[in-house]
């Protein structure tokens, strides 16, 4: 199993929209990304450069049905 990398939040972005997931909305200094596929949602922060805890990425991934080998892959 691949470790997840501490990314800042617009890389995280990139990559999910790499992977097929949609930008549905953003709401202060977070963005709503979409599976289109399962309907699922989750937020992603945007604080500047500040990195993400791998904690709250794994999360994320988690709630958009992301494998971590597919994510660090994109």
């Amino acid at each position: 199993m691949a470790k997840l990398p501490q990314l800042p939040g617009a890389e995280i972005v990139r990559r999910l929209k790499r992977l097929g997931m949609e930008e549905d909305h953003r709401k202060g200094g977070h963005v709503v990304m979409l599976n289109p596929t399962t309907l699922r949602m989750s937020d992603v922060p945007q604080h500047g450069s500040k990195p993400v805890k791998k904690g709250t990425l794994g999360a994320i991934l988690k709630q958009l049905s992301v494998s971590v080998e597919d994510f660090v892959g994109a």
